[in-house]
Parts: structure tokens; sequence; C-alpha cells
């Protein structure tokens, strides 16, 4: 091969392998933030709390209304007396509870709480003050027996994980909808947006993902059914090493297969059993690698317009929990607690 022709090859070559990771530098980011070894250090691996039978004294959980109430779960372990939550946290439940009077809010912990409300976190006192709104203890081993993941739990299959508690939120959110239908929030979603008679609905991250922090199962069978397949997914399939297929990976995979479609666009309620799959504007409206915005005084005319007509907003806490908001301040996110969060926001210091 002439030289001239070799290096004309060997320029082609390059650009094109330029072109290919230009395309994919989204996922290839997102994979190595959540993969690599910082985040592992970042959360604490030790779930033994889970098995700690003696020191609880809040409320066990007890038959919620089927198919009408809001499900968040903090699967972190608690040492402190009280509950505690921090004041995004308790933003995302209080904006939940207000925009949804006549919904059961359930914050669900596995790990026991002493209930002293005087000793717990000042947002969560807030949260005292909406009568819908309920903090409830769940006892890991009672929660799965009886179900389908009853051996899949008995077997420690969770402890197999690099990341238990984020794993733990992924299975519970699946199993407390197979038990009793309604509909389940991240704890980094503010609910702009009544979702009454919103039931079988999950929403789109993008055109190629189905995400799992806005959730709904009906209690009937076709929504049971819908949650048993993520059920049985997950029993297949747990994989401890990969951060998010468990989570969004299980309703993605599940939907393909119900709805006989790859395409996230054709994911209707006529090809996919009454499920529906909103599009990415319900519930991220502002996509993850732009997640500044919700932090930027200087777009906060351009966020609330694009914002406008969501259900809910997710804030990413993963790449956003270091971002400050300040109190008062034109900070889209800011603007959005003092709308939908005001007792949190106006009650917790200056910084947010």
């Amino acid at each position: 091969m002439p030289r001239t022709r070799r290096i004309y090859f060997v320029v082609v070559l390059f650009f094109i392998i330029i072109f290919t990771l230009t395309q994919n530098m989204d996922k290839v980011f997102y994979r190595v933030w959540y993969l690599n070894g910082f985040i592992n250090t970042l959360e604490a691996n030790n779930i033994s709390c889970y098995d700690n039978k003696t020191s609880n004294t809040l409320e066990e959980l007890h038959h919620p209304t089927f198919d009408s109430s809001i499900f968040f779960l903090e699967t972190s372990c608690h040492s402190r007396p009280g509950v505690h939550l921090l004041p995004r946290q308790a933003c995302a439940v209080e904006s939940a509870a207000k925009m949804n009077p006549n919904s059961d809010v359930y914050v669900l912990f596995p790990s026991p709480i002493i209930d002293n409300m005087s000793l717990s976190s000042p947002a969560v006192q807030q949260l005292y003050k909406y009568p819908n709104i309920k903090l409830r203890h769940i006892n890991m081993e009672t929660y799965f027996k009886n179900t389908p993941l009853e051996t899949w739990y008995s077997f420690g299959m969770l402890r197999t994980s690099r990341w238990p508690r984020s794993h733990a939120s992924d299975v519970l959110r699946y199993l407390t909808l197979w038990k009793f239908g309604g509909v389940y929030l991240d704890l980094d979603v503010v609910v702009i947006r009544s979702l009454k008679n919103m039931l079988n609905f999950a929403g789109a991250e993008s055109g190629e993902d189905v995400a799992a922090g806005v959730l709904s199962f009906s209690h009937d069978k076709n929504g049971n059914d819908m949650a048993l397949s993520c059920l049985t997914e997950l029993k297949k399939d747990f994989r401890g090493y990969d951060w998010g297929y468990n989570g969004p990976g299980v309703i993605t995979r599940m939907l393909k297969k119900k709805c006989q479609t790859k395409q996230i666009q054709h994911m209707t309620p006529e090809t996919c059993n009454g499920f529906t799959v909103y599009a990415p504007n319900y519930f991220y409206p502002v996509p993850w690698r732009q997640w500044n915005l919700y932090f930027d005084s200087n777009s906060l005319n351009s966020t609330m317009r694009t914002i406008h007509n969501s259900y809910a907003i997710h804030v990413w806490n993963k790449f956003s929990i270091l971002a400050n908001i300040t109190v008062g301040s034109k900070q889209p996110y800011g603007i959005i607690a003092s709308q939908f969060c005001p007792q949190v926001y106006n009650n917790i210091g200056a910084i947010f």
C-alpha cells in the first residue's frame, strides 16, 4: 500500500474512532461515574442494621390502602435517635403530600428507628405538620416473607451487592408496588402536579431508557402482573456488580419484552397492556447531563419554562449533592422548593 494511502487510512480511522467515542460519551461517563470505586467509597456497605429487631420503636407498616398510596424508601442505616432525612429528601416527601392531599405518603425505613419527634432532624419535624405523611419501619425478613423474593432474600443475595443500600431501594420499590400498588418516588424527586388517578406508568429518561425514579403499578391483575415480571427479572438476573442493572434496567428490559419493542417511543398503553411510558418532560424535563441548570440563577426563566408542564422533576442527587441552594435566591431549584415544599424550605436555615 502506498505511503500516502496508508496515511489516509490512518487519518480516516482516527476520525471514525473519535466520532464513535463522542457519540457515546454520555453513556461512557454515566457508567464510569456509577461503576468506579469512587462511588463505592461514598456508600458504606454495611446493612447489618436491617437485621436489628430489638431497637426499633417506629410504627411498622400495616396495610396501606391499595393503589392510593405514594411510597418513598430511605435505606441507610441509622444510629441516632429520631427520624433523619436531609432537607432535600424531606422536600420531596412534603411536595408529594402537598400536591396529593388525599393520598397517604409513606416513607419506609428498613433501619430500626427510635421514634422521638423532638430528636428528629429539623426538616423531618416539618413533615409532622402533614396528616397524610406516615413514617414507617419495615422488618426486612417479614417484608419479604411469602413473596416471590422470599428465598432470594433469605439466601443473602442482597449482601452480594457492591451497593447494597442502593440495590435495597431498587428491590424494595418493585416489591412494595407488587404488594400494595400505588406510586413510588425517589427521594430526589419534587412533585409539582397532582398524581391523582395516575397508575401503571413510568417515565422515559431518554429515547433509549425508561427510568425507575417515578414508577407505578396498580394492584389489579394488569399492574400486579407487570410488577411480578419485574420481581421475576430481579430474582433470576440480579447483578450486584452493576449499579443500574437492578433498578431502571429492570423496568426497561421488562417493558421491551412486554411491549414487544425496543423503541421507547413505541411503548404505548395499546402495546404495553395498559402501561404508559411518559415522555421525559413529564418527570425528567432536565436531563442528568444538565443537572446544574436547577442551581443556576441565570437559567431561571428558561428552566421554569422547561418544567412548566411537568408532573415532577428529578434533581439528580448523585450529581448535585454537593451543589448548594441559597434560601431566597433565584436558583430554579430554590424557587421550586419554595412553592412545593414551603415548610421544609423556609425552616432549614440559609442553605437548602
